[in-house]
């Protein structure tokens, strides 16, 4: 295939699709001209193979014949050659990835002057000031860009030479001054570079294409990939383009313009222009703008032209979109259209409002996979709380909503060490460029003093949502200062802004939390009705307003209440002490005693709060010196100053618990082993509180969870215990509406073993819940704490991992584990309940790899509870990322589901689970029973016979159950693929059917 592709060129599919080979900018400049016919001039684009071979190899050996072919069609076109002394053409030279990285790659304008095209290009535009204009422009950029000299050492020359002609404007920098910046900027890069400024046009020519492709590694565009978790491996496309100009005359102009503004998402053309200008000055902030709306009053008949293409692009897009267009002596160009990038707040109005559009009709699912995990975030941004009482410092403009405190700091660099430190941070600059990203993406918020609302400050802060003031003009900024009249604020002072009224305050002002928008809310329920048959959303939750708050955002039931939270409480932490340090079985028997009935109340909370709803409670799983105080502390303070009677016991009991490995040391159900009664107790607080509920009219569901079982006898005697507290609740005289209480009984998958003898333990539990914290940690052999802090960022920039596996779950290896404790868990036990409660929880990625692994329900932080629920949708749609690698799996969404449907309803198992427990007594012997039997059932091959016998005989060994899975999901990801090529947009209530046709 050829590297390189005329805007022209005849492509099999419509260019917009072809993003992975063009680029994003070159898809649509193509798209612009073959398809659109729009005002483009013409150009060609390098391919992103061309970046990816020259990133593996250096520059490839075909690559300059094809730039010299479509460089000589181009000159064909446009009548003119690039270089020519009587009649130069002009081309920019720019990057186009295939994800918008705006202002992160680099861009080369006026490629083609030299000491003598210059003097062509002044005569044949009769205007010699515009030339030199253009030249000056030329040396400076293709010096910082190709050269890589200091920008800062043109600027300042430029500056004198306006302070010279005693004007501000660019434009009114007159010939002779343009004349002598030019040899000035000449000397300055022959002093730096020991050589002088290139004049050929084919060295120029290959060092601009060279250098954007360099800038695919840059650290500013590695650091957005980073930011954005866009893989580094993609490339760039290269475009080369005719240039038209904005700074010909004041009858010409260069702006920016959104389709809808990306802001706020209101419907009308949004953005910014200037007059006798080119396209960089208007997006690097270093003039400020005028707004489109005043391109009406200037060139009207322009004006009219850009709406009408507006409309158009919006139509064909069926979205927001981005442009960039130059007027040159009142002819319009389009130079640019992408999707544009906006605020979560516009992004949800506007998915919401396209859907009743007759011109775009989105459906509700395509409306649901155009949000994503930012945006939702955003829109709960903090704001100022309301009577603040603080003095309004400046005002600018709003670029980006929501409100921001920190500490003012005026460079990069200061600004993300003063954040590594812990400090919140504004960054204050007179304008931001591509080298302040890695300030920008440590900043709560960005203060710029010059730009508009599309300079590269605004559309940057935009797109990661922080909230951004810019264009502040009364801002005067020094070294380490900024002053607004006789106000100054040092280095590290307070600032408070406002990014959606465009207010900067002296101070710390308080803020308040957002409420969500109407369009927030409407997204999340048609999110719900898409996922809702498919995966629940579930929220870790250790309290009753943790709980509340849960339900608020949607939660579906807890799928994970860690218990050990509540022996932390400061009136409950003696009382542990007290049971870690009894002499006697009757000490330990009291100390129970008290944390039953404080545990009690604790429970009743959750329920009350989630009535109606299942709550999945973990016993006791930390070790128990997690309770007693740290050996370290307590050893200091014998030798310094000694210990008490008390702290001498807590210091012997801490050293005797202590641990080499706690986390595979004396913790979960093997805790339960050595201390029984703890498990006992927590039941029967858990259903007396249950009772307590049915008592005041409520419906308790309760799921009680049994810790790091690896085996199905350590199950079954940690079963039999759970069973005992719960027969004693239903047999006990005073509570009589105990058997109302929906019970279960299942086991937290951690471990390695416990995935891969699913089987095993099904036997004995009603439903699984996957701790993937621990899972991961197990199956990589990391130590959470440890690598994260010294090894896991060496790892990431090597490559040597996709992604965090903490961040995102590992879809290869602990997925693997999860789909395999999936299928041989419910070839046991085909009602099984599966979940996962670990923070992978509420990460979109790890959400897919849990649907596609078909699972039932997901856990989270409640605060991640609007993000779960979007991306369950996305996963459902097909619309989200499978977490890592290629060969990350598709579950066979058609089997999953028709498991779902076969599976009796939740309430049923528990019933049945009820009855049986209730049959049982006494419980100490249905123990030593089932132990025996599980003991007795060696042979393998008899328990093999069991029903249901095939399947479980199948499974063996593991081999075999990888390659079935393997090739099942091969055929689904296939029948899916199919699916999604033959445009599966459908509206929610066709997806809702297909579901129950599944």
């Amino acid at each position: 295939m050829p590297f390189v592709f005329d805007f022209d060129h005849a492509h099999r599919r419509p260019p917009m699709e072809m993003k992975d080979l063009l680029g994003g900018k070159g898809a649509n400049l193509a798209e612009m001209t073959s398809v659109l016919g729009l005002p483009v001039p013409p150009g060609f684009t390098i391919s992103t193979d061309a970046c990816r071979a020259y990133m593996d190899r250096g520059w490839p050996s075909a690559l300059d014949a094809e730039v010299a072919r479509a460089r000589r069609r181009l000159e064909r076109a446009m009548g003119k050659v690039i270089g020519d002394p009587a009649d130069p053409l002009l081309v920019s030279v720019r990057s186009g990835a295939k994800f918008s990285m705006p202002g992160m790659m680099d861009t080369v304008l006026n490629l083609g002057l030299n000491d003598r095209s210059v003097l062509g290009l002044a005569a044949q535009t009769n205007d010699e000031r515009f030339a030199y204009d253009s030249y000056r422009r030329f040396v400076s950029m293709y010096s910082r860009i190709v050269l890589d000299l200091p920008g800062e050492d043109f600027d300042s020359l430029f500056d004198e030479a306006k302070e010279k002609a005693g004007t501000t404007s660019d434009a009114h920098v007159p010939t002779e001054l343009l004349i002598a910046l030019v040899e000035q900027y000449k000397e300055l890069v022959e002093r730096h570079t020991g050589g002088p400024f290139p004049q050929a046009p084919d060295d120029q020519l290959r060092g601009a294409i060279e250098a954007v492709l360099r800038s695919w590694n840059g650290a500013r565009a590695r650091a957005y990939r980073d930011r954005e978790h866009i893989a580094h491996d993609l490339g760039t496309a290269v475009n080369v383009q005719a240039m038209v100009f904005g700074n010909r005359d004041d009858r010409s102009g260069t702006g920016v313009g959104f389709t809808r503004d990306p802001a706020t998402g209101a419907k009308g053309a949004y953005g910014d222009f200037l007059v006798n200008a080119q396209g960089e000055d208007v997006v690097a902030g270093i003039r400020n703008t005028e707004p489109l709306s005043a391109l009406d009053d200037r060139f009207p008949h322009v004006y009219a032209q850009l709406m009408a293409i507006f409309a158009r692009l919006e139509r064909h897009y069926r979205d927001m979109c981005d442009t960039e267009f130059t007027i040159e002596q009142g002819k319009l160009w389009m130079l640019q259209t992408r999707v544009g990038k906006r605020t979560g707040r516009a992004a949800l109005r506007m998915a919401v409002e396209m859907t009743s559009e007759r011109e775009i009709r989105l459906t509700r699912a395509e409306a649901v996979q155009r949000i994503t995990e930012d945006h939702l975030e955003s829109v709960l941004h903090p704001q100022f709380a309301e009577g603040g009482g603080h003095a309004v410092l400046t005002t600018g403009l709003g670029a980006s909503p929501g409100a921001a405190v920190g500490r003012a700091y005026f460079s990069a660099d200061d600004a993300a060490a003063a954040a590594a430190r812990g400090e919140a941070v504004v960054l204050v600059r007179s304008e931001t460029s591509p080298e302040d990203v890695h300030g920008m993406l440590a900043a709560q918020g960005i203060l710029t003093a010059r730009g508009g609302l599309v300079s590269h400050a605004a559309v940057v802060a935009r797109g990661w949502g922080k909230p951004a003031v810019v264009g502040a003009e009364a801002l005067r900024l020094g070294d380490r200062s900024v002053s607004v009249g006789d106000v100054t604020v040092a280095e590290g002072d307070w600032l408070s802004i406002d990014g959606t009224k465009g207010t900067v305050m002296l101070g710390q002002v308080p803020l308040t939390a957002a409420e969500p928008s109407e369009e927030f809310l409407t997204i999340l329920a048609w999110a719900d009705d898409i996922r809702r048959s498919h995966l629940r959303v579930r929220a870790n939750a250790d309290t009753g307003p943790d709980a509340a708050n849960a339900r608020r955002l949607g939660a579906e039931g807890i799928g994970l209440c860690r218990t050990e939270h509540m022996f932390l409480a400061e009136d409950r932490l003696p009382i542990v002490r007290r049971m870690i340090l009894a002499d006697t079985p009757e000490d330990e028997k009291a100390a129970l005693e008290e944390l039953r009935v404080a545990q009690r109340a604790d429970f009743v909370e959750i329920l009350e709060a989630m009535d109606g709803l299942p709550v999945t409670i973990r016993l006791l799983d930390p070790p128990l010196h997690e309770f007693l105080p740290s050996t370290h502390e307590l050893a200091i303070k014998e030798a310094t100053v000694g210990l008490d009677a008390e702290e001498r016991r807590l210091y012997e009991a801490a050293k005797s618990w202590q641990e080499a490995n706690p986390m595979l040391g004396t913790r979960g159900v093997r805790l339960g082993v050595i201390k029984p009664g703890l498990y006992g107790m927590q039941v029967a607080a858990l259903m007396e509180a249950a009772t307590d509920r049915v008592l005041a009219g409520g419906r308790p569901i309760i799921e009680i969870m049994i810790p790091l079982t690896v085996s199905g006898p350590e199950l079954a005697l940690a079963r039999s215990w759970v069973e005992e507290a719960v027969a004693a609740e239903f047999d006990a005289p005073d509570r009589p509406n105990a058997r109302a209480v929906e019970v279960s009984i299942g086991t937290m998958i951690e471990t390695p073993r416990a995935a891969l003898r699913a089987g095993d333990l099904a036997e004995f539990a009603e439903f699984f819940s996957f701790g993937t914290n621990d899972l991961t940690q197990m199956t990589f052999g990391f130590s959470r704490d440890d690598v994260e802090g010294r090894m896991m960022s060496a790892y990431l920039e090597k490559g040597l991992l996709a992604r965090n596996p903490f961040e995102v779950v590992d879809a290869e290896g602990v997925g693997e584990l999860v789909r395999i404790g999936v299928e041989r868990g419910r070839a046991v036990r085909p009602d099984l309940k599966i979940g996962v409660c670990g923070e992978h929880g509420g990460d979109p990625a790890s959400i897919a790899t849990f649907y596609e692994a078909g699972l039932d329900y997901v856990s989270c932080s409640p605060f991640r509870v609007p993000v779960a629920r979007l991306a369950a949708a996305q996963a459902v749609l097909g619309g989200a990322p499978v977490a890592t690698g290629s060969s990350a799996r598709k579950a066979p969404v058609k089997k999953t589901v028709k498991k779902l449907a076969k599976r009796g309803p939740a309430k049923k198992t528990a019933k049945k689970t009820i009855k049986k427990t209730a049959k049982k007594a006494p419980a100490k012997k249905t123990a030593k029973k089932t132990i025996k039997k599980t003991a007795k059932k060696a042979p393998a091959k008899k328990t093999a016979k069991k029903a249901p016998a095939k399947r479980v005989a199948k499974k063996a060994p593991a081999k075999r159950v990888a390659k079935k899975t393997a090739t099942r999901t091969a055929k689904k990801t296939a029948k899916r693929t199919a699916k999604k090529t033959a445009k599966r947009t459908a509206p929610s209530r066709a997806v809702a059917k297909r579901g129950r046709r599944r």
